[in-house]
């Protein structure tokens, strides 16, 4: 079952009201995730999360970013540093502890934000298939000038499975998906979905860090994940092979195992399996 709540949290520019969705195990009695969607919405990671509570002693939160599925972005929150702000506040509003945070794709640029800021209620940290850096000659894709059916074959493995037919959609739907884009373009910043510190800053990341990759992925190739975990000190890469931008919608299954492991090894309190 999933629980959806509202949060007001506050940050120097302002408040906020934060959508946040639970499920799995109550809290302190499983494996606390913090799941960071990318620029598609909550959709893509709400099965995940679920599979995720189904199969392993975790308590998944998810986090809508303002802006994204219906929500409320204050005119202020216009980049990913203060996203990453909003959710360390959340953290301590929630009293969690022991948390891996989880991010693809802008998210994951959320994750190493919040990696820099050093929260301790933070164990560990998974990027995967994550945006935010410059990498010469490693660019990311421009997702914005793509049609659905474009993007689908830069981001999957086999776009065959994932045929996407806009004609389905309800105008709440058409009106969403349009809000998203919206927030994602004011999030992406001026530096084409990416910013020139982050790389620099990432040096400062102590925590255990995963840097997940889908090997198929054409929004952002592969040595763009390494040098994502060449910059950030320990940091381990691991290459996921059938599958694209979004191991999580496209190879669950297998994604799993990769995930929990590597929270498990670095959990402080390990649940009972």
């Amino acid at each position: 079952m999933t629980v959806t709540t509202t949060h007001t949290l506050s940050l120097a520019q302002g408040d906020v009201d934060l959508t946040v969705e639970i499920q799995g195990r109550p809290q302190g009695e499983g494996h606390p995730f913090l799941l960071l969607h990318g620029g598609g919405g909550p959709q893509t990671v709400a099965p995940f999360a679920g599979l995720l509570a189904e199969q392993r002693p975790a308590s998944i939160i998810t986090p809508l970013h303002p802006g994204f599925g219906g929500t409320v972005r204050p005119a202020w929150l216009t980049d990913v540093p203060a996203l990453a702000q909003l959710y360390a506040q959340l953290l301590d509003t929630l009293g969690l502890e022991d948390v891996t945070v989880v991010g693809n794709s802008i998210g994951g640029w959320i994750a190493a934000e919040l990696a820099v800021l050093g929260s301790d209620r933070i164990s560990s940290v998974v990027l995967v298939n994550a945006v935010g850096i410059q990498v010469p000659g490693h660019p990311v894709a421009d997702t914005f000038s793509l049609s659905p059916v474009e993007l689908a074959q830069l981001s999957f493995h086999d776009p065959s499975k994932f045929r996407f037919d806009s004609s389905a959609l309800s105008d709440a739907q058409r009106a969403v998906m349009a809000a998203n884009r919206a927030a994602l373009e004011v999030y992406s910043g001026p530096h084409a979905m990416a910013d020139p510190t982050l790389l620099e800053r990432l040096a400062k990341v102590t925590h255990p860090t995963l840097v997940a990759w889908g090997e198929s992925d054409q929004v952002v190739d592969a040595d763009y994940g390494r040098a994502w975990a060449a910059a950030i000190p320990g940091a381990r890469f691991e290459l996921l092979p059938g599958t694209g931008h979004m191991p999580q919608v496209e190879t669950p299954a297998e994604f799993l195992p990769v995930l929990w492991d590597f929270a498990d090894a670095h959990a402080t309190n390990r649940p009972t399996h």
